[in-house]
Formats: C-alpha cells, sequence, structure tokens
C-alpha cells in the first residue's frame, strides 16, 4: 500500500470539507488508494505477460469477432469512470488468439487513465501486433461519469470510437459486415 498515496487521499478528504478522523473515513484514505491502485492496475501489466504464448496455429482466414467486452477506465482528465463495451475483430493469418486474451488485453488498457479515443487505438494496435492480423477492427461505446456527474450532465449520451487497421480500413465490404455483425450499421 502506498503510504503517500494514502496521506493524499487524506488531504483531498480535508480539502472537501469532510473530517478524515469521524468514524465512517477512518479508513477511507487507505480504501481509497487501494481501489486506485487496483482501477490502475494496468501500468504493470505488459501485453507479452498477458498474451502469454496463447496464440496458436489455424487455417481459418475468416473475421473473428468478440463483441460487447465489458470495460471500466479512468478518464485522464476529471479521474472519473467511463464504463462501455469494446467490439474487436481480426482477420487471421495463420495463427488465432486465445479467447480470453482479447478481453485481457482489452481490460489491460482500460485499467489506465485513458481517453477512449487513445484507448480504442491501442486495443487495436495491440491485437494486430500480436496477431500479425489481415486487419483489425475496435468499435468501444461508453457513458462517461464526466459528462453525466458533472458539467454538461447528459444523462444518456454514449460516445462511439473505432479503429480500423488493414483490410477493415482498405475494404468497405469488410468494415460494412464487422460493422453489421456488432449491430452498428
Amino acid at each position: 500500500m502506498s503510504e503517500p498515496m494514502t496521506q493524499h487521499y487524506r488531504e483531498i478528504l480535508l480539502g472537501v470539507g469532510e473530517n478524515p478522523g469521524r468514524e465512517g473515513l477512518l479508513d477511507t484514505p487507505e480504501r481509497a488508494a487501494k481501489a486506485m491502485q487496483f482501477l490502475c492496475n494496468g501500468y504493470q501489466k505488459t501485453l507479452a505477460e498477458i498474451v502469454n504464448g496463447a496464440l496458436f496455429e489455424s487455417d481459418n482466414d475468416e473475421m473473428v469477432i468478440v463483441r460487447e467486452i465489458e470495460l471500466y477506465s479512468l478518464c485522464e482528465h476529471h479521474l472519473l469512470p467511463f464504463i462501455g463495451k469494446a467490439h474487436v475483430a481480426y482477420i487471421p493469418t495463420g495463427k488465432v488468439l486465445g479467447l480470453s486474451k482479447v478481453a485481457r488485453i482489452v481490460d489491460m488498457y482500460a485499467r489506465r487513465l485513458q481517453i477512449q479515443e487513445n484507448l480504442t487505438r491501442q486495443i487495436a494496435e495491440a491485437i494486430q501486433q500480436v496477431t500479425g492480423a489481415a486487419g483489425v477492427a475496435v468499435v468501444i461505446e461508453a457513458q462517461h461519469m464526466c459528462m453525466m456527474m458533472r458539467g454538461v450532465e447528459k444523462q444518456n449520451s454514449v460516445m462511439s470510437t473505432s479503429v480500423m487497421l488493414g483490410a477493415f480500413r482498405e475494404s468497405q465490404n469488410t468494415r460494412s459486415e464487422f460493422l453489421q455483425l456488432i449491430g452498428r450499421k
């Protein structure tokens, strides 16, 4: 546990006018520090550790899609959560990635301070790097607490971002097939 981080949370409580010595807040600075370390644990992981050799020979050269991967991240501008789902597709060229590894890659990048636009690109580039795929597509749809709880306070806004690499960028048919299969056409 990071003592400086715990102390910083104590200072935040003081800064908002609270008494960190009152019963309900006694352990809050330590709990908040532990929570922040968990929410940002993607910094302690590497792509090689996540994939852990789970790349398998395959003759399949058709689109592989993992839809509706839930994700939880923190906006780097306000340190407030954004919550959504990622849809990830790739076209294999002799190797396929273990199914759970796609979700783990999403989690690794989501568990860092982020903006959604960069998160989408990081996931796409990581899948491309690991698989050597003919193409990779990632769409993320998320709700941002910084839009919902503060500022403009728009409760029903959803941000969508996409990154298309290789065949998904070059071929309108491939892109359309992906978007149709994830229900976004």
